[in-house]
């Protein structure tokens, strides 16, 4: 059988799959318009597999964003698979591809979904960085809504001191979530936000407490500092706190994203993405350049504007979302 067959089928198991599969589906009509009709074009004007190919194929995926290592990388391991197979017909090719998509995503780990650190029978604390304008509040919002569903006890702490109403956003996240919200005025200082949060989520048996913080840091130096020390405050009051650090990106910024996710990390032990807007760009391949150059593991991804929208992140289902349409032919 092949991979885009078993691919398909894996998502037609059961209701909660097939759910999953068509929100990734939808979410990724603009990433698929692009790259799946480029692809198909690519298939149809060369009927050989050949160097000619492989160089616009390379074209195709850096379009995508899937940035120019992983797409080297991608490339180095079709030729070799295409000559193991001894594939001739440019049709045989989607295939390798859609199976090299997710095996590149994985590469040595298990293929599971990376899920959220959540302890049991202690506090967990989940610390949300990156830049302004990138969706970090309404990601905060919509994973407190998610977390409160599956019956854990959230505590929220508005961080973000800095940028205007950044403090009432969250407030208005945390009404609609139900779950509090810890906040001192605007201009404290955000570690003393935290601090409070912590205290406040430890008296209310909380299970989860998410903290904001600012996103106006314009210097990397501003940025290790600040986040130096609220997490130096996060881990005094908490042992191994933070459980998380999840940096959130927004997709349709493309390799910028990827810049902002190695200042990041370097400024913080990063251990998720939370990938934005995946739904409102044509560039979704940035998903695997993330994953392959900073292997960091996008943790969720945003497929939609509803609070439901913000999905775990799935390689098959991305992999399926982006492959959907030539899947139907499958």
């Amino acid at each position: 059988m092949s991979f885009m067959k078993k691919l398909k089928n894996r998502f037609k198991q059961d209701e909660e799959t097939e759910e999953v599969s068509s929100k990734y589906k939808e979410g990724m009509k603009k990433t698929r318009n692009s790259f799946s009709g480029r692809i198909n074009d690519l298939i149809a004007r060369y009927r050989k597999v050949d160097e000619d190919f492989f160089e616009e194929l390379e074209e195709v995926l850096i379009s995508a964003d899937v940035g120019v290592m992983t797409v080297m990388d991608l490339i180095d391991e079709l030729t070799m698979e295409v000559k193991r197979q001894n594939i001739k017909d440019t049709k045989e090719v989607k295939d390798v591809i859609s199976e090299k998509l997710v095996e590149i995503y994985y590469g040595d780990d298990d293929e599971h979904v990376e899920e959220l650190n959540i302890q049991e029978n202690q506090l967990s604390v989940i610390l949300v960085v990156g830049v302004n304008g990138v969706g970090k509040t309404t990601s905060i919002g919509k994973l407190a809504h998610q977390l409160k569903r599956q019956g854990k006890h959230v505590v929220l702490a508005a961080g973000d001191t800095f940028r205007a109403g950044a403090i009432e956003q969250l407030e208005v996240w945390g009404e609609r979530a139900n779950v509090d919200v810890v906040k001192q005025s605007a201009g404290s200082d955000p570690a003393a936000v935290i601090f409070d949060g912590i205290k406040a989520a430890k008296s209310r048996n909380a299970d989860v407490l998410i903290c904001d913080t600012a996103g106006r840091l314009q210097n990397k130096v501003n940025l290790m500092n600040e986040l130096s020390k609220v997490k130096r405050v996060i881990e005094r009051e908490v042992p191994g706190a933070p459980h998380e650090v999840l940096l959130v990106l927004d997709a349709t910024t493309g390799q910028n994203a990827l810049n902002q996710a190695k200042t990041f990390s370097e400024a913080t032990n990063v251990s998720g993405i939370v990938l934005t807007k995946l739904d409102g760009t044509a560039k979704g391949g940035i998903v695997l350049a993330i994953r392959n150059e900073l292997h960091i593991p996008v943790k969720y991804v945003g497929l939609g504007e509803q609070v439901e929208d913000l999905q775990e992140f799935n390689a098959h289902a991305f992999v399926y979302g982006l492959f959907a349409d030539m899947l139907e032919d499958e």
